[in-house]
């Protein structure tokens, strides 16, 4: 198997090369992908989470709007959703509605989670109209998985569990559904990495990636902002052994490498015509990092048509500023959209030689 059949650690926007070109000829292009947040409330405080700043509120977008709100959106161009954001989105009970909201307009659908209400009765619902599901578990242990979550040590058994039996769930449906489990390396559990690795292989997951920790710049919390990744070959190596039998360790090497660069190699961000973050109050933004930024506010999806708040003056208008003055000196070296911004800078600005095909 390839070490990242999944392409986690790099990009996969040189597949969409009608949207590249309309990009490209200067339209005003819909996103190919969304995350939202259907929740601001977690049952977690993980000691990383990099959206500590909005204060977990207790607001969730309303069903009956979303819905609506992805059937003009999959009519626009929109090709890939992940509820994810500043909640945790199984918290949600109305998900499978969203699920199926956007997978029957024509949008592919995935969950980034921390596993404890990933339940049978929930899984079974989501997974036909799922692409995939992450789970976030950074530990190996029921003590660490506690300590780093910020809960009880009883959440991580009963995350292997709703992992295990969204595997059975799946293979017993025939469902095409990718279920994976992610992990920040950290102090604490870089030790148990290992036996993560054969904890969720053998509760069926079809991957494991490892990545490593980047820090928001508006995130309450300091303690790893100084964690350096460059003695990591050994591990992955050693991780490597997990691999074969439908799973495999994706060790993020390319973003680790990012960390340690002090320069992007290209000079403004060209990314975010390609995607866009709803919050759980409804309001689009054009960055993570710059959530709360007038400038950055495309609109608000409970007040607005998806065709006013994407194809509207103010995003457009947003997008001009953010190409032509936006710093990206302070921005995150691994950002998502790092590896597009490069392609994006390569096909705005070639080389020389270029036909030389």
């Amino acid at each position: 198997m390839k070490p990242d059949p999944y392409r986690i650690d790099t990009h996969k926007l040189h597949l969409h090369p009608a949207r590249v070109a309309a990009w490209l000829a200067g339209e005003n292009i819909a996103p190919l992908y969304m995350e939202i947040s259907p929740t601001g409330a977690c049952n977690h405080r993980c000691s990383f989470c990099g959206m500590d700043f909005m204060g977990y509120r207790t607001r969730s977008l309303p069903v009956p709007i979303l819905a609506r709100r992805l059937r003009e959106l999959g009519l626009l161009g929109l090709k890939s959703v992940m509820f994810a954001g500043e909640g945790e989105p199984f918290l949600v009970r109305e998900i499978p509605t969203l699920a199926e909201a956007a997978k029957e307009s024509g949008i592919d659908v995935a969950f980034t989670t921390n596993g404890v209400f990933l339940r049978p009765e929930t899984a079974r619902a989501v997974l036909p109209h799922t692409s995939w599901i992450k789970i976030s578990c950074n530990a190996g242990s029921a003590e660490t998985h506690a300590r780093v979550h910020g809960t009880s040590e009883k959440d991580f058994a009963q995350v292997l569990r709703n992992l295990e039996e969204a595997a059975r769930i799946g293979r017993d449906s025939g469902s095409a559904c990718t279920l994976g489990v992610q992990t920040l390396l950290l102090p604490e559990n870089r030790r148990e990495i290992a036996r993560l690795a054969q904890l969720v292989r053998d509760c069926g997951a079809d991957y494991l990636v490892v990545k490593p920790y980047s820090r928001h710049r508006k995130s309450l919390h300091e303690a790893y902002k100084d964690l350096s990744y460059a003695d990591c070959a050994e591990l992955s190596e050693a991780l490597s052994q997990y691999n074969g039998n439908g799973f495999t360790v994706i060790f993020r090497h390319e973003a680790m490498q990012r960390l340690s660069e002090t320069k992007a190699p290209y000079g403004r961000c060209l990314a975010l015509p390609f995607w866009a973050y709803a919050d759980s109050g409804g309001n689009v933004w054009g960055c993570l990092r710059h959530i709360g930024e007038e400038r950055f506010l495309y609109g608000n999806l409970v007040e607005e048509s998806a065709r006013d708040v994407f194809l509207g003056e103010k995003r457009l208008a947003s997008m001009e500023d953010i190409a032509g003055n936006m710093d990206i000196s302070d921005c995150r070296t691994d950002c998502r959209m790092d590896p597009i911004n490069a392609y994006l800078w390569e096909l705005r600005d070639p080389g020389s030689h270029v036909n030389f095909i």
